[in-house]
């Protein structure tokens, strides 16, 4: 039965992306199927809208449907079927023509404004800063589902360990949950490989050489080194230059030669310089963002967390989220968990509260509070793209005030970091509710769990009221709480859109 349900929502999605023919690349990540097309035009994203699995739609290199968690993936498999059994011979189906009026102000429109927004702004994205951490978020993001998985083992492991429970079975669940974590650095060098151009399995064959336990007997800058040192930034480092090389060696070696010489040099002219610079070098990195993390966070947890919870939906919707990724990776890497994540979360919960005020205020707009009441559910759940893009973003001003709430639950769990009392996760990608099962600290699982909890609550209330009695001017409640199914209580035109902020690039930030 779930079969038939996904698969019916995979042949919903795909005449409204333009068809089979039209599809040039198929991928998901943890909440979004991800499409290369070779025709925008030929996308209905109206009616993609409206459909009832889908939870928004972001446009970036690919084009991206929210479905949320657990449904993509159950979705895609689906769809690459479709695609595959259609082939060639697919037709191609062109967007319907646009409906008649309907009044304005309502969840639709709203979403149409948020898409100009997006649309406006995409251009000024497309910088080298960004493309390039672009390409960094695309190399992590297929980890995550093992980040996850490792990460919640790793926690019943240490309950039961707690407990004194099962003591033959721990040290097996201790094995499956850090395998993954002790050779991750050979998924970086083959993703990053991949992502650059490269040949995969040579970056992967180069990044293992960071792990390989033969090189505790390798001396370079003056004192030993260790398996692991530099982490997945050496094994990024040298994917990097592992396809540099290769392509250099394309160029210049005979194609007769081509199969021997050319992986010979890209491995071993990487794989010394990956020993005898890289590993110490990403090394001193890598353990510089450990110690930066602790220090702000035990020495201005408060102010830290207002800042970084205040700032993470603007960082979204500039892209820059995503040169948190590979920092998250390396604090779980070094410590067991990210102490960044649960306060980055706490702007979700901002988002929550904002759009409950939303509902709130205007009682009459049947149709923004219908896109409310759809969307709370996956916001609660930390999947927040229907809120931003289908409610506070297009408003204007409820986006910063639901920024507001971010910043005061963020402060609220940077505070205990101060006073010793750190929470963490053990892996990236979920946020809100769904963080719970993957949280871990230094005093204790109930602990951490009522901080976490306690900043998510300070994040919707806050949220809530700065939003109810600050989100909404005068005007913008003239116009916006009106009954949109009455056409004679429609008021032309809007102010609401006063604040424009930039549009997202990519995933993975869960808010």
């Amino acid at each position: 039965m779930a079969t038939d349900k996904n698969r019916a929502t995979a042949a919903a999605i795909l005449p409204l992306v333009g068809g089979a023919q039209n599809v040039t690349s198929i991928a998901h990540c943890m909440t979004r199927l991800r499409l290369g097309l070779a025709d925008r035009s030929l996308v209905d994203d109206e009616a993609l809208k409206a459909l009832p699995a889908v939870l928004g739609v972001v446009e970036d290199d690919t084009y991206q449907i929210v479905l949320g968690p657990g449904t993509v993936a159950r979705v895609t498999p689906e769809f690459e079927a479709l695609v595959a059994e259609a082939g060639s011979a697919a037709p191609t189906t062109e967007s319907e023509s646009e409906s008649t009026c309907e009044p304005t102000l309502t969840a639709d429109e709203l979403a149409t404004q948020g898409a100009a927004i997006k649309e406006a702004r995409k251009a000024k994205n497309a910088t080298p800063f960004k493309l390039f951490l672009r390409r960094i978020a695309n190399i992590f993001v297929p980890l995550i589902p093992a980040l996850i998985g490792c990460g919640i083992i790793a926690g019943i492991n240490g309950l039961l360990i707690n407990l004194e429970w099962l003591p033959a079975v721990t040290p097996a669940l201790a094995a499956i949950a850090s395998g993954f974590m002790a050779l991750i650095a050979v998924f970086v060098g083959f993703n990053t490989a991949k992502e650059f151009g490269g040949t995969p399995i040579l970056g992967g064959a180069v990044a293992a050489i960071i792990v390989y336990a033969g090189v505790a007997n390798i001396e370079a800058f003056g004192q030993k080194l260790s398996p692991g040192q530099g982490g997945v930034l050496g094994a990024l480092g040298a994917a990097v230059l592992a396809t540099y090389v290769e392509k250099w060696c394309r160029r210049w070696v005979p194609e007769a030669l081509d199969v021997l010489v050319t992986p010979t040099v890209t491995v071993l002219l990487s794989g010394l310089v990956t020993i005898f610079g890289l590993m110490f070098l990403a090394g001193e990195v890598s353990t510089g963002i450990g110690t930066a993390a602790n220090w702000l966070l035990d020495n201005t947890g408060a102010f830290a967390g207002l800042v970084l919870g205040g700032l993470f939906l603007p960082l979204v919707m500039l892209g820059l989220h995503q040169a948190l990724i590979p920092i998250h990776t390396t604090l779980i890497e070094q410590q067991g968990f990210t102490v960044l994540l649960p306060i980055l979360a706490m702007a979700g919960a901002g988002q929550v509260g904002c759009a409950i005020a939303v509902y709130k205020r205007l009682r009459h707009n049947t149709s923004i509070r219908t896109t409310i009441k759809s969307a709370l559910p996956a916001g609660f759940l930390g999947v927040g793209e229907p809120l931003i893009y289908g409610v506070s973003l297009p408003l204007g001003r409820p986006f910063i005030t639901a920024c507001v709430g971010g910043a005061a639950g963020g402060a609220f769990v940077g505070f205990f970091s101060m006073i010793g009392e750190k929470v963490g996760s053990t892996a990236i990608g979920p946020s809100g509710w769904a963080l719970f099962p993957l949280l871990d600290g230094n005093k204790g699982l109930g602990l951490t769990i009522a901080i976490y909890g306690g900043g998510l609550l300070v994040g919707y209330a806050v949220g809530f009221f700065a939003t109810y009695f600050f989100g909404f001017s005068r005007q913008m409640l003239l116009e916006l709480n009106v009954d949109t199914t009455t056409p004679e209580q429609v008021v032309a035109g809007s102010s609401a859109t006063t604040a424009e902020p930039t549009a997202p690039e990519t995933e993975p930030a869960r808010v």
